[in-house]
């Protein structure tokens, strides 16, 4: 049975998945001031950031509309497989799934689809996007595939941040500004993970480099005595990859990933980490 892979644009990806020929990005829409762009393959980090950092004005963005995800659905393929942001932090996900309704009201061709909810971004779509390749390749079947995964996304995928500017955030909503303003005040950089497609804090420190080695230690903890030569690391990042590299380096020193990435935050990810956040998706 052939396949077809669709994520959002707040996947990262990498040089690897670039060249997939099954595989479709649905981008999200991003605005600062009069300025809108896609969040596609033209999309520039350095530009963007140097915009909002000229701006007044609260960088905003759209997720793509149900009729965008169901064009994406349609080809030849038997089996469509759908990945998006976690629903927590934006619409994409019920976008995708009103999409799918949208193709099943306006085809009659049998196609299976189903849309994941990632329950996170940057790098974790990625590893979801490349496990359900390697399992469809080698055979596994549409009934199997979607509990497989499911199950994956919720009990072998995490994701760790540490962001040197909260502005984002705080101002979209996506923190209690009041406990973002205090963070501000104080000058404390904050360390989180994803739990259940939310934001968790879970640690802090004084300096951006001081909390980004904290995560790289709790990371490494987290996955100590685990043999990762068959897992995956990918540390994004927003204009900042000596940093992002310095603390990939400081996680293998004690987690040996079989594979390690280090990439440019997508469009929806830059906006939201801004200038000089790390976000560190893995295979546990």
């Amino acid at each position: 049975m052939s396949y077809k892979i669709v994520t959002d644009s707040t996947c990262d990806l990498t040089a690897e998945m670039k060249k997939w020929n099954n595989f479709e990005i649905v981008p999200l829409t991003l605005q600062i001031d009069d300025y809108i762009i896609a969040d596609d393959e033209n999309f520039d980090q350095d530009d963007f950031v140097a915009r909002v950092a000229k701006s007044h004005s609260v960088a905003k963005s759209a997720c793509p509309s149900p009729s965008a995800f169901a064009k994406a659905m349609e080809g030849d393929e038997d089996e469509v497989y759908v990945i998006t942001i976690t629903d927590k932090l934006s619409g994409s996900y019920n976008s995708a799934v009103q999409g799918k309704a949208l193709y099943e009201d306006e085809h009659n061709d049998g196609k299976k689809i189903y849309v994941f909810n990632s329950l996170a971004t940057a790098g974790t779509p990625a590893l979801i996007a490349q496990k359900i390749k390697e399992v469809c390749d080698g055979g596994m079947k549409f009934d199997e595939v979607v509990p497989y995964i499911n199950d994956y996304i919720t009990n072998h995928c995490e994701l760790y941040f540490c962001l040197d500017n909260l502005d984002a955030l705080k101002r979209n909503g996506r923190l209690f500004a009041l406990a973002a303003s205090l963070l501000e005040k104080i000058h404390l950089k904050l360390i989180c993970k994803a739990k259940e497609g939310n934001i968790s804090p879970v640690g802090k420190d004084m300096t951006i480099n001081r909390a980004v080695m904290k995560m790289a230690k709790m990371i490494a903890e987290l996955v100590a005595g685990q043999d990762l030569s068959g897992k995956k690391l990918i540390v994004s990042h927003v204009c900042c990859e000596e940093r992002a590299k310095l603390l990939a380096d400081k996680i293998t020193e004690k987690a040996n990933f079989g594979t390690v990435e280090i990439l440019k935050c997508s469009g929806l990810n830059t906006l939201y980490a801004s200038n000089g956040g790390i976000i560190v998706c893995f295979e546990k």
